[in-house]
């Protein structure tokens, strides 16, 4: 008796976590529980919970193509942080707004040349530390590089390969920028860089996906192959939310530069 009390002590607080359990009432310790220790009983309540909310997700999906899966990030931060994971993603989509604010517009201004990566002899550097960026009329910019003299040309190709389709012009410390007109292949090449770095966030995305299965796979020998499921299946659909919404952002960004 004082062992089964000793057990089923640390349950509210866990269960506090999870809807289901308070739905269906806490559920008993298993008999043949041998972990005398807390952290063994909350493996099992996990292992309990976990398996309900298969059960319930298997028998809601039958008939269906999907059953969503929703598992309490408390109940599995002992194999992962789904919480983490998350962030991961949306950081991911962070990004590639940032990248559509910053680098993906009708009309340049200088503002989008501040963050251009300039390669010197020092290392990276951000163009707007390295020169000063007007914009002298509406058809030209002018990157004044007299600070740093010896990283003009360096200036100057990252923005050739800046991938803004912009052509610099050196004279001297000073970089003439000749702002490209709104022609209709302007617009069109913006929109195909902007699908190139929609898909290059969705390999990132794939990555954290790839790397928070993996480690949930580390787990395979020490939970049930329901609980690894479940994880999975969730991962997976965390990651098709991100990448449904970076479409619906390249959607959005593409009917912008087109118009």
């Amino acid at each position: 008796m004082a062992l089964a009390l000793r057990c089923l002590r640390p349950l509210p607080s866990l269960l506090q976590y999870s809807s289901l359990a308070v739905a269906r009432g806490l559920p008993r310790a298993p008999r043949a529980c041998p972990a005398p220790l807390l952290e063994g009983c909350r493996q099992c309540v996990q292992q309990m919970l976990l398996s309900r909310q298969l059960a319930t997700k298997k028998a809601k999906g039958k008939g269906q193509s999907q059953a969503k899966v929703n598992i309490s990030a408390a109940l599995v931060e002992d194999i992962i942080n789904l919480e983490e994971t998350s962030e991961d993603m949306q950081a991911v989509i962070g990004a590639l707004k940032e990248d559509f604010s910053r680098n993906l517009n009708i009309r340049t201004s200088p503002g989008a040349l501040d963050h251009i990566t300039v390669m010197t002899k020092d290392g990276k550097f951000p163009l707007n530390q390295l020169g000063q960026i007007s914009q002298k009329s509406p058809q030209l910019m002018i990157v004044n590089m007299t600070s740093f003299p010896e990283s003009t040309a360096a200036a100057a190709k990252a923005i050739r390969e800046s991938g803004m389709n912009l052509n610099p012009e050196v004279d001297g410390t000073v970089i003439r920028v000749p702002v490209p007109k709104v022609t209709r292949e302007h617009r069109e090449s913006l929109a195909k860089l902007a699908k190139q770095s929609t898909n290059k966030s969705k390999e990132a995305l794939r990555k954290v996906r790839s790397k928070s299965i993996t480690q949930v796979k580390k787990f395979k020998n020490k939970v049930s192959e329901d609980t690894i499921w479940l994880l999975e299946k969730q991962i997976q659909q965390m990651a098709d939310e991100a990448a449904t919404e970076m479409d619906k952002l390249l959607a959005a960004k593409t009917k912008e530069l087109l118009g």
